[in-house]
């Protein structure tokens, strides 16, 4: 399913939707943009790397490309809910970091949460879960991670998970932002494998 034109590689099977320990993790749809635009507008949430929280029609172009990634690549973030019930605390899961030619094909583990949901594990929990879906469901041989080097709380988070620091990479400027630094982090199949079963 997945077209490396599009930065994306092959799969061995569409994600689907899953529960961790906490978590109910749900395919974003175009359903959740109420939620999800009340969780973007808060400033924390997408800090890195704008410096603000988005606007509704921003959020709408967010979960409008989420929708699209599904269709086309078979997989996406999810939305993130505790399994108890709630509204959503965040985001959460693998996707096709475009932001980043250079490395194409490839694909990113990556969260964001509102900062009441912070400090409890949900990101790692979360992250946890996509990874696991990665490297058994989509089949995939690796996966990176892409925090800002100036986002420490984010670094933290993939070095939990057990990936590997390859260094610094520069992300180019688009037309919202400028030009970043970021941290290339990364994990493979049998790396993860040997890690979950200790």
């Amino acid at each position: 399913m997945a077209d490396p034109s599009i930065g994306a590689p092959p799969i061995g099977a569409p994600l689907g939707d899953v529960e961790s320990e906490r978590l109910s993790l749900r395919r974003i749809s175009p359903g959740d943009l109420d939620e999800l635009a009340a969780l973007s507008a808060q400033e924390e949430v997408w800090r890195f790397p704008y410096g603000r929280g988005l606007t509704r029609d921003e959020t709408r172009t967010f979960v409008d490309a989420q929708v699209r990634d599904w269709d086309e690549v078979g997989f996406g973030l999810w939305v993130a809910r505790p399994r108890e019930g709630g509204a959503a605390i965040g985001v959460v899961g693998v996707s096709v970091p475009r932001f980043l030619p250079a490395i194409l094909p490839a694909v990113e583990v990556g969260w964001r949460f509102a900062p009441s949901a912070w400090g409890r594990g949900y990101a790692t929990e979360g992250a946890a879960a996509a990874l696991d879906e990665a490297f058994t469901t989509l089949g995939l041989d690796s996966v990176c991670s892409l925090p800002q080097a100036d986002n420490p709380q984010s670094a933290r988070v993939a070095e939990r998970l057990g990936m590997t620091l390859l260094g610094e990479v520069t992300i180019p400027a688009n037309e919202r932002r400028g030009q970043l630094t970021a941290l290339h982090y990364v994990i493979d199949r049998e790396a993860w494998t040997a890690q979950r079963r200790r």
